[in-house]
């Protein structure tokens, strides 16, 4: 087990599944990626060694965030962080991350498509390059940048960031088993891209998170937290 591991074990404020399962897309023999959050004691940091900013395991496809990275990830609006902690699998959530999933609209904000769309970007290269090798994409790899595009520009539509794909499990499924033809799928890539940018221009959503809001919490779970100190 690793030496950190007690952190999760014993100081996990909100943990939740993520990946396929979340998104609606799990076929037989999907893995169950598990994500979480643990609050570090406070008293940890005023040591010269600090706690760790993650912690992978202890359990197989599990990976935990200490809470002050975590929110400095969301505010940076990864896409990573923020799928899981918009996940409709919730596993287990204390009362500080309850209040955790209530702050989840502080850290939505335009920021969204500059980092989902670079993220699916960075992917996209992937399998074009498997094309030109190949003759063909890696078809998951396409399956979930076209995922993540429609992502980005849902949220940018409506304010908020739906994860479960709903109906579009099937065409999306038929593009994981090759069945839609390449070029058909740079075409719908294409056209998410444009719709993205769309919305950017007509969304609510804030310029920026709420920061202020974010640091309030975590100024008040860590004083809390040494509070509690013996």
């Amino acid at each position: 087990m690793h030496s950190a591991a007690y952190l999760v074990r014993d100081h996990t404020v909100y943990a939740c599944v993520t990946g396929s399962r979340a998104f609606g897309l799990a076929t037989e023999g999907s893995d169950t990626d598990r994500r979480g959050v643990f609050l570090a004691p406070t008293p940890l940091f005023w040591r010269f060694e600090k706690p760790p900013a993650h912690v992978e395991g202890p359990a197989e496809e599990q990976f935990s965030w200490e809470l002050e990275r975590f929110c400095e990830l969301a505010l940076r609006a990864n896409p990573n962080i923020l799928e899981c902690l918009h996940s409709p699998l919730v596993e287990y959530a204390d009362d500080t991350g309850r209040e955790l999933l209530a702050l989840r609209g502080a850290f939505l904000s335009r920021r969204i498509h500059e980092t989902f769309t670079r993220y699916a970007y960075g992917r996209r290269r992937r399998p074009e390059a498997d094309v030109r090798v190949h003759g063909a994409p890696r078809w998951k790899h396409a399956m979930h940048l076209l995922r993540l595009l429609a992502s980005a520009r849902d949220v940018l539509r409506t304010g908020e960031l739906t994860v479960d794909v709903g109906k579009r499990r099937e065409p999306l499924l038929a593009v994981k088993r090759g069945e839609v033809p390449w070029s058909e799928v740079e075409a719908r890539m294409t056209r998410l891209e444009r719709e993205a940018g769309e919305a950017l221009r007509r969304t609510t959503l804030p310029a920026q998170p709420d920061r202020r809001r974010v640091e309030d919490f975590l100024v008040g779970v860590r004083r809390a937290s040494a509070l509690r100190t013996p």
